[in-house]
């Protein structure tokens, strides 16, 4: 059986720009957005538990973001999780809800962020060229078994590099938009 999969090639690039997009989403761009609470692990039963599992979280406005605690003995342990996960965030509390202003971004913090969302890109355009490197090195393994001759091995290759290309595209557009975001432009 031949070793190069096209399917195989395309379902890891998507899996890259995938990685990148889940990576993007919980870098802080001055808007409230629930996946922002995404780290926060909460001290509750005895256990550590996403603060998902142990209350509601909502964006009811663009510069806040709202936590609704189900068990009102949580709220102290909530509100503790929150200020101690290093997000700069500082909750109000009201009763079983908690309020949470986002603050601006400082300039340099912007810079910083924007820095970082360049880095999650490389990362993934490097995993996109990893699994262009296995695909190469599989269609010359096919082509040594004698599988597929030469004209179908460059045919395939040229496949490779237009998915290669593309997957890299998509990973740079990402990653730009992101970074507009961030610095406000």
């Amino acid at each position: 059986m031949a070793a190069y999969n096209k399917a195989d090639l395309e379902r890891r690039m998507h899996g890259a720009v995938e990685a990148l997009k889940h990576d993007l989403a919980g870098l802080r761009t001055g808007r409230a957005s629930t996946t922002l609470l995404d780290p926060v692990t909460v001290e509750v039963y005895g256990a550590h538990m996403p603060i998902n599992q142990v209350a509601t979280v909502s964006a009811p406005e663009p510069r806040m973001l709202h936590v609704q605690v189900w068990d009102r003995s949580n709220v102290g342990p909530v509100d503790k999780a929150i200020r101690s996960a290093g997000l700069g965030l500082n909750p109000i509390v009201d009763g079983q809800n908690l309020r949470l202003p986002i603050p601006d971004l400082t300039e340099e913090r912007r810079k910083e962020l924007a820095k970082l969302a360049g880095q999650y890109a490389e990362k993934a355009r490097v995993a996109a060229r990893n699994v262009r490197r296995d695909g190469m090195d599989a269609l010359k393994t096919d082509e040594k078994k004698g599988e597929i001759g030469e004209d179908e091995r460059k045919r395939r290759e040229t496949d490779v590099q237009k998915l290669t290309d593309s997957t890299i595209a998509e990973i740079d557009g990402a990653a730009s938009a992101k970074e507009k975001e961030i610095l406000g432009k």
